[in-house]
């Protein structure tokens, strides 16, 4: 059986851990991260519950670009849930693939960094997929990289006041 593969990953913010923490609890910057990051559909849900906030994304994502290796698998597009939980600054968080052989699970975290804020994803991204498992693990990484970047900079923008 193969380990997990890790992801960790640093988006950098010039505003206070509270901003940060309510522009994730805003429906409307994942609407822009939608956008940004160009899915097919999304729909974003935020609710609060016993002190906690989840977020929630349902979105449909287009595969074109992807490996052959990897395109039998996903087919044309692909459905993406991505839960976050956040207690404080921190955050339990998950990506579903229903009906495909990915997950992805691990942790947020929010914390000051001098003027600004640090969000930090430790995550672990499992393929369940003989031979190719491994592989498809790296795209997935790669892809999730992609995504954060550009959830950084739809931030960044964001909290400068831009877009909302």
């Amino acid at each position: 059986m193969m380990t997990p593969m890790r992801l960790r990953h640093e988006l950098a913010y010039d505003a206070p851990p509270a901003d940060v923490l309510a522009m994730i609890g805003d429906p409307l910057f994942w609407d822009r991260v939608g956008k940004a990051n160009d899915v097919i559909s999304w729909t974003p849900t935020v609710g609060t519950e016993a002190g906690s906030v989840r977020v929630v994304i349902d979105e449909e994502q287009r595969t074109a670009g992807v490996p052959s290796f990897a395109k039998k698998i996903v087919g044309e597009s692909t459905r993406v849930i991505i839960t976050q939980v956040w207690r404080g600054q921190e955050a339990s968080y998950e990506i579903e693939t229903p009906g495909k052989p990915t997950h992805v699970k691990g942790t947020a975290t929010l914390s000051e960094n001098g003027t600004g804020s640090v969000l930090v994803y430790d995550l672990e991204v499992k393929a369940s997929v003989p031979l190719i498992g491994g592989k498809l693990e790296k795209l997935v990484v790669d892809l999730t990289k992609e995504g954060f970047d550009k959830e950084q900079a739809v931030g960044a923008a964001w909290l400068a006041g831009e877009g909302r």
